[in-house]
């Protein structure tokens, strides 16, 4: 008797508690996505002149002008420049379709401006309809378009496992993390050479990697909450 009182007392409290943690992984996910959001467009070369200062969405138009990575010397895949606002759109848009996590409604309209922001940011500086369906660009459109669609069927993603999304997102915050920061320490020394001096690494790179990792550790977190 007393044993089933003690259980039946436990329940709430471990219903509480799985509440609370639910609560603190979408407070660090949001937390994550703002910092590696911010990061991105804040500087990742940084100079005391403001028209020599490059951002995150600035990498990927400058390498493919280094004489190196025209040359084929310095092995480059300028797109991944781009995977961190690629990754973040996804994430939020996993997020806005999150049964287990309900964000209120303005954060979910914030969500939904941020991802067109996010996509509108993978554009080059110059771009006409015709051409976005060039070979340059082409990956680049290829992942505009995937957003886009996946933001009007989010709900559709409202099906998926819990854990499947959770591990979609640790696999999107690597992806996001590692990618270009492999590509920018690649890229650096014909950088230095372009610039004629070695080049301060700016904050925002650093951001953007701590964003992500932010994001990693608020998916461990949900995967293990769900996990009970």
């Amino acid at each position: 008797m007393n044993s089933q009182q003690g259980g039946s007392n436990s329940r709430p409290l471990f219903s509480l508690r799985k509440r609370i943690s639910k609560t603190k992984s979408q407070i660090v996910l949001i937390l994550g996505l703002v910092l590696a959001i911010v990061g991105y467009f804040g500087p990742w070369v940084d100079h005391k002149t403001a028209a020599l200062v490059l951002t995150g969405q600035d990498m990927g138009e400058f390498v493919k002008f280094l004489p190196e990575v025209r040359a084929g010397t310095v092995p480059m895949i300028r797109e991944f420049f781009y995977l961190p606002p690629f990754a973040a759109a996804l994430c939020l848009i996993l997020l806005m379709a999150s049964k287990r996590l309900v964000y209120p409604l303005v954060v979910r309209a914030i969500m939904l401006l941020t991802v067109l922001g996010l996509a509108w940011a993978m554009l080059p500086p110059v771009w006409t309809p015709q051409l976005l369906i060039t070979a340059e660009f082409r990956k680049q459109t290829v992942a505009i378009a995937f957003c886009l669609l996946l933001l009007i069927v989010h709900s559709v993603l409202r099906r998926l496992p819990s854990r499947l999304t959770v591990v979609t997102m640790m696999v999107l915050a690597l992806l996001g993390a590692g990618a270009p920061l492999w590509q920018f320490f690649a890229a650096r020394e014909a950088v230095n050479r372009a610039y004629g001096w070695p080049v301060q690494v700016g904050w925002g790179l650093w951001v953007t990697v701590l964003g992500f990792l932010i994001i990693m550790a608020g998916a461990v977190t949900l995967f293990g909450v769900d996990g009970h």
